[in-house]
This record gives structure tokens, sequence and C-alpha cells, in this order.
């Protein structure tokens, strides 16, 4: 019997994705969703920051699949007991958001910055190479995303360490758990990458206290979400010369205000959240496998925990 997919996305139309799930489970029937359509039967649905409505709207999902990694839009809503939500898991963000970290960490290591502020000045000057090892980087968070971003970091031989909430292990990586972990992590790091999902928990994490205990001359990439970090303590290390920098790809409001002190800061590096795209073919291809799997009565790996958030 062929299985109903509804498609709801907040922000954008889902044609493009509808599309290549047309071609990936030809047997589907698929339908978008608007507030005040009337209800109908879905089986499964695909979905992007839903409002509540929605799921209201349809009380005989067998599973909810997130069209990215981060759930923290899902984990409030009140789902039917017993119905699962689904992560992506990698589908071509690991390699982006190994990139990206990367680039930020020997961008800020090489001192590439200054390099550019010189050219606008028309000046020519060679600086020495810095230890490796005075650049320690910790990674928080190893998750998928996390652990592919700790190993690439460790690919260029910086000294890398890693936290999370239970322990793990990771080839050549240092790693940290639980409370117990957490300062000893901080001091051992110097370039911070934050990698966490966004739990009650892990909310402001990124403040005063954690961002003080960095190596002197802390840097911060949060990749993450921009509710992890507190703005105005990190605003407030920058200026008092406790931090040398930071890039942000996230952020509270997206897109980030005008009038936001993060765009003129002269030691923040802005982007438009855009570390790690979900790549709708690879997206595609993960979510209609986990579908066919779970119609043969096949467990699926990706299941959020809803106690913990992730």
């Amino acid at each position: 019997m062929p299985v109903n997919i509804a498609f709801c996305f907040t922000g954008f139309a889902p044609d493009t994705w509808m599309a290549a799930f047309r071609q990936a489970l030809p047997e589907a029937n698929l339908f978008a969703w608007q507030p005040g359509d009337p209800p109908r039967p879905a089986d499964y649905a695909v979905v992007w920051r839903p409002p509540q409505a929605f799921v209201d709207a349809h009380s005989g999902l067998r599973a909810v699949f997130n069209i990215g990694a981060g759930v923290d839009a899902l984990v409030g809503l009140r789902l039917p007991p017993g119905v699962p939500m689904v992560r992506v898991e990698d589908a071509g963000m690991g390699v982006q958001m190994a990139e990206y970290v990367t680039h930020a960490v020997i961008r800020h290591y090489r001192g590439f910055e200054r390099f550019q502020a010189d050219q606008a000045r028309g000046v020519w000057e060679d600086r020495d190479p810095l230890p490796r090892e005075d650049f320690p980087v910790g990674v928080l968070g190893l998750g998928v995303l996390g652990a592919r971003v700790a190993r690439a970091v460790a690919a260029f031989e910086f000294p890398v360490a890693g936290w999370s909430r239970t322990p793990h292990q990771l080839a050549g990586v240092r790693t940290y758990a639980g409370p117990e972990g957490f300062d000893e992590f901080l001091a051992a790091t110097r370039i911070l990458v934050c990698l966490l999902p966004l739990t009650a928990e892990t909310e402001g994490i990124l403040d005063r206290r954690t961002l003080s205990k960095l190596r002197p001359g802390g840097y911060l990439i949060n990749v993450a979400r921009g509710a992890h970090l507190v703005d105005d303590d990190l605003i407030a290390l920058l200026d008092e010369g406790r931090l040398a920098g930071a890039t942000l790809d996230v952020f509270r409001t997206e897109p980030l205000p005008a009038g936001h002190a993060f765009w003129h800061h002269p030691k923040v590096t802005v982007t438009p959240h855009t570390s790690a795209r979900s790549l709708v073919r690879e997206c595609v291809t993960q979510i209609a496998g986990k579908i066919r799997t779970l119609g043969q009565g096949q467990p699926i790996t990706g299941v959020v925990d809803a106690a913990r958030g992730y």
C-alpha cells in the first residue's frame, strides 16, 4: 500500500524536496500542508520548524523526519505517543562543517586576517610561524558532526580535545566527559568550537564563566546554535582583551539584525548560518531509505531522545 507523506517547511517552500522524493519514493503520495488545510491522512512527515497545528492535523503519523541535524525546534512539540522524531545523520553536512571549522582555525592560527588588513594598507610584513602546540583546539560536542570536525582538525596536527555529556573515545583526540570534565577541558583549550545540540542545559553555555576559562588568547568558533552564546559576555571579553576573537555562523536572531555589535566588531567574523547546509539529494536518499526500513518493520538510526533533546 502506498504511504502518504506530508511536508511542512517554515520559511521556504518544499517544492525542490518534494520533487526529489518523487524520484526516491515514486510509490508514495506526497502533499504540502499549509495552515488552515483540512486534515489529510499521513503516515510520515518531512519537516523544518513545523507549527503545533501541523502535528495536530496529522494524528496518524508513524514518524517525523527533520531535514537537518539540529532538532531544537521539534522537541517542544506535542507529538502523539510513540511517534519518533528522526534527525538527519551527516548526509553531506559533516564534510561541510569540517571545511568551515578547519578554515576558521587555520585563518586564526596563521593570522590571515592580519595579512588582509596589511593588504588594505599596502603593507608588506611577514611574520614568523607560531608554535602549533600553543593553539590546542577543543570541540564541544562529539556527535556525528563534532567527531568529524575533531578528526579533520587533528589531521593538521593541532592538539585536539573533545567534550561530551557522556564518555566517547576518538582516535587522536583527548576526550573529556560530564560536568566533572568540563573545566579541565576548557583549561586545555585555546580555540573553542561549539557543536553542541541546543537543550535547556546547553542554552547560554558560552558565557563569561565558560569563555574565561580558556587559555590566554582564547578564540571562539560557534557553528551550533546562536542561543548557546551570551552575546554581551562575548563582546565584553573581546573588548577587555580576554579573548582574541570569534567566528560566528549562528545567532539568536537570524538574519542578524542590522544594528547588532557583531557586524562591525573588529575581532568578530560573521557568516550567515552557512557552515553546513542540508543537501537535498543526500538527505532525501537517507530519509527515503529509513521510510522503507520502517515499512519493513525494522529499526532505524537517528531517532531523537526527546528527554535529552537530541
